[in-house]
């Protein structure tokens, strides 16, 4: 479930996928912190946007929300976020891709710093943080 080469030096980058928007969150390049980063527009440029931050902080994984209902299964938008994951895994760029259920991070982020415009990239910090914490045990 966790890649073998999790206590080699790996930056991580989270997402909190959103019909409008997307948040971005990188780990530290131990991949042990995880810290808010963008909040991108989710359109036509947004999957060369999240390539570039890729490629630009050297991560080597990337890690999406899952998210799942009340009762455990998928909400509408799961089937959206794994097309996303399909379209960044289509490119041929050293990464893998690793899911964490997620649930009401928006909310939670929210209740941290209060409404923001970075609230998505907060979500995705508190995406990628649990599953640095879950790796690491």
């Amino acid at each position: 479930m966790f890649p073998c080469y999790y206590f080699n030096i790996m930056r991580y980058l989270g997402i909190d996928y959103g019909s409008k928007r997307i948040g971005v969150a990188v780990s530290d390049a131990d991949g042990k912190i995880a810290f808010p980063e963008a909040v991108i527009p989710n359109d036509r440029n947004a999957i060369e946007t999240i390539h570039n931050l890729i490629l630009g902080r050297e991560v080597k994984g990337v890690v999406m929300g899952q998210s799942n209902n009340f009762e455990g299964e998928p909400n509408k938008i799961q089937s959206d976020i794994d097309k996303f994951a399909k379209k960044l895994e289509a490119k041929e760029m050293e990464f893998e891709v690793f899911f964490e259920p997620e649930f009401l991070t928006s909310k939670q982020a929210e209740q941290i710093q209060g409404k923001r415009e970075s609230i998505d990239a907060s979500a995705a910090a508190l995406i990628l943080q649990s599953y640095l914490n879950r790796a690491k045990s």
